[in-house]
């Protein structure tokens, strides 16, 4: 009885199989292990396309190949509407021959103007759909000069499907955890809290943009060895006792556990605070290199900064109103604003009467708390 050989070496498919999910760490996913199977295959071109490209939408896909960019921005924003290998049965590889008859597919207006320019002739492919509703397509490439896909090269290719599959999963559901976390990370910023998450040896792992701010102005605060130190000594060691005393406390306590200082800076500016807060673990946590503390930071120098347009949206301002109510929540008086504004004393006090009646308060540091208190500061745009 004749033996048919192995489709692949267990040591390449545990190479390739590695790659699938080492892609989802890459700054480009899956681009090393497309490579890779490139090379096996012995194609001029492996594509993944992870969002299929649609009108007003480009799309995303990884490219391995002598991919120019002319050639993508075409079918990205073109081509891809003629494109007849589309549709393809889930989970399975197929070739362009099963689609299409080869006179009918050489004389496809997508194969003249687009496929042929670049060498592209034998298409192999697989339509991958997860149970999210999430969706991959898998596009292997060969030049006329080459051969035709075999049974093999799509055992090959079959072989690697459902890890792709998985894959997509999970690169999804880390998609959507770093969309929440660049979120709340903005949040902050707009709130004008810096955010310096700590692991289980006090070591920094992520920091938002008003921390990197404050630690690299170094006035209070600055990073030694990837930790945050306060620069005065004496702040410096109670900041650590506190760092050290929420570390040592987070594994023994489903509670948080929370301390505070205040910093003092060398430009005789005003205190830093500094809340000092722990992230108890979660049951399945492996608590190494995870977040175990965060500072929150506070520099009360800094002002959160409503747009206008937002603080006239939210209360129904005018535009003289929202100039108004935006100079007195700035900490000017009433006669400090009229003369910033260049208006009459008066004028400036009906401004205030109808904003008064728009909030319904009687007082201006009531109006104060309202304005900053409200959603506003959220409102500003990213630069």
């Amino acid at each position: 009885m004749k033996t048919l050989a192995p489709v692949i070496s267990m040591d390449v498919f545990t190479d390739l199989i590695g790659a699938v999910y080492d892609g989802l760490l890459e700054t480009i996913p899956w681009q090393k292990c497309l490579m890779r199977m490139r090379s096996e295959l012995q194609a001029n071109y492996v594509t993944l396309i992870l969002r299929p490209p649609r009108a007003g939408d480009h799309g995303l896909m990884v490219n391995v190949g002598d991919v120019t960019t002319e050639g993508q921005i075409s079918y990205d924003s073109h081509f891809y509407a003629m494109d007849p290998f589309v549709g393809l049965p889930s989970d399975r590889m197929v070739t362009i021959n099963e689609i299409i008859e080869e006179a009918r597919w050489v004389e496809t207006s997508f194969y003249r103007e687009f496929l042929q320019p670049f060498d592209v002739h034998h298409i192999m492919g697989a339509d991958v759909r997860t149970s999210d509703g999430g969706e991959c397509r898998l596009r292997v490439c060969r030049p006329r000069s080459g051969p035709n896909f075999s049974e093999r090269d799509k055992a090959f290719c079959t072989m690697l499907l459902p890890h792709f599959k998985r894959a997509v999963h999970l690169h999804g559901r880390l998609d959507r955890v770093e969309s929440e976390r660049k979120l709340y990370a903005g949040a902050m910023d707009r709130l004008m809290v810096g955010t310096v998450i700590l692991d289980e040896n006090g070591r920094i792992l992520q920091t938002n943009r008003m921390a990197d701010t404050i630690l690299q102005v170094g006035d209070g605060m600055r990073i030694v060895n990837n930790m945050p130190h306060a620069t005065h000594l004496a702040d410096n060691r109670e900041l650590q006792r506190l760092i050290k005393n929420t570390l040592n406390g987070n594994g023994n306590s489903s509670a948080a556990l929370v301390d505070a200082i205040s910093i003092t800076r060398s430009s005789g500016r005003r205190n830093l605070g500094v809340v000092v807060h722990s992230v108890p673990p979660n049951e399945w946590s492996e608590r190494l290199h995870r977040p175990a503390a965060v500072l929150y930071i506070r520099d009360p120098e800094q002002k959160a900064q409503a747009p206008h347009d937002i603080v006239r949206q939210l209360f129904n301002f005018t535009p003289a109103e929202t100039n108004l109510a935006m100079l007195l929540a700035d900490g000017l008086s009433l006669e400090e604003a009229a003369l910033e504004l260049g208006i009459r004393r008066n004028t400036a006090r009906a401004h205030l009467r109808a904003i008064f009646s728009k909030t319904d308060v009687t007082r201006q540091t009531e109006l104060v708390r309202i304005i900053l208190n409200s959603v506003a500061t959220l409102g500003v745009r990213e630069s």
